[in-house]
């Protein structure tokens, strides 16, 4: 397979990854296009981690095909893995360091081609907001402060693709607030591509263009957040006696018995005039339907996969 320029940022194809005796990728086809940032959620296992581990060509894979920034990430030259960057949820850098020896070793690195690609003025930007200075040594800083300097090292550098795995994971608030503004404002004055992924969805509302789901290795949906949410609705019933068995109504997500009423998440209900006739038809004396925040949407679409799985299993 050739290497060649291609509009997706990453661009798998029936991407399979065995870790451990599991199946960790299963069949994963996506398409990531270039530019924004694309918030990545799934629970424990769905296979994210698994996923960057293939793309930065941790981990081979074992069936499929994966590419990034246009190329096979199982042959990922040096030149190219200075196109990404990387920052994960433990922050690992080494805490015998000062800080300004750590800024001043990765600027060689980046300025071995001669092209200057370092940006010192940014990485200065971006550590101002985390109060960390230049002669500390990296094991005197609070979990907070090392995320952002990892950010600040990985932004300096001018990535096209900047790959964030749980990044804001442990950090307080004005910590976490500082390392979205970043990573915010990068994507718009550099126009990196950011893949995120967080199980915050305050977070993601915030900063997002573009939601992937996750699921047991394989995607089960990719869209803007906001659209999202308009395909997931919450139905609130009232049945003078017992309610009936609605779960396996198609479309519904979740039930639950709150206060005397059945709440009915559905999913992809395109005819919300005949979902309503039908629950009046079980009994209903009244129906309500409403719109659900990001948080609660996914929620209900992420326990609706696991029920399945406990079913199937």
């Amino acid at each position: 397979m050739n290497d060649h320029p291609s509009e997706f940022v990453i661009d798998t194809e029936d991407l399979c990854l065995q870790y451990r005796g599991k199946l960790a990728l299963d069949r994963l086809s996506l398409r990531l296009p270039r530019g924004g940032i694309h918030a990545f959620v799934g629970a424990n296992g769905a296979g994210k981690s698994s996923l960057f581990r293939v793309l930065l060509g941790f981990e081979p894979l074992t069936s499929g095909s994966a590419r990034v920034l246009g190329h096979d990430c199982g042959r990922l030259t040096p030149e190219l893995r200075g196109r990404i960057g990387f920052v994960n949820e433990e922050h690992t850098l080494p805490g015998w360091m000062r800080v300004r020896d750590l800024m001043r070793m990765q600027q060689r690195h980046y300025e071995q081609d001669g092209r200057q690609r370092w940006n010192g003025a940014r990485f200065d930007e971006v550590l101002s907001h985390f109060n960390v200075l230049p002669a500390q040594r990296v094991g005197e800083l609070s979990r907070g402060e090392r995320a952002g300097l990892n950010l600040a090292l990985a932004l300096a550098q001018g990535p096209e693709l900047l790959i964030l795995d749980e990044p804001t994971l442990g950090l307080d608030v004005v910590a976490k607030r500082a390392f979205l503004d970043a990573m915010l404002q990068t994507s718009i004055d550099d126009g990196s591509t950011i893949v995120y992924c967080s199980h915050q969805m305050d977070e993601i509302e915030r900063v997002a263009d573009n939601l992937v789901i996750l699921e047991r290795g394989s995607l089960r949906t990719m869209s803007g957040p906001d659209d999202f949410c308009e395909r997931v609705q919450l139905w609130v019933a009232e049945f003078p006696f017992k309610a009936p068995e609605v779960r396996e109504m198609p479309g519904v997500l979740q039930v639950q018995q709150l206060d005397g009423l059945t709440h009915i998440v559905t999913f992809d209900q395109q005819d919300g005039a005949a979902f309503e006739a039908r629950l009046k038809l079980l009994g209903a004396r009244r129906v309500q339907a409403m719109a659900l925040g990001l948080d609660r949407a996914v929620n209900a679409f992420l326990s609706h996969g696991h029920a399945g799985a406990r079913r199937a299993a």
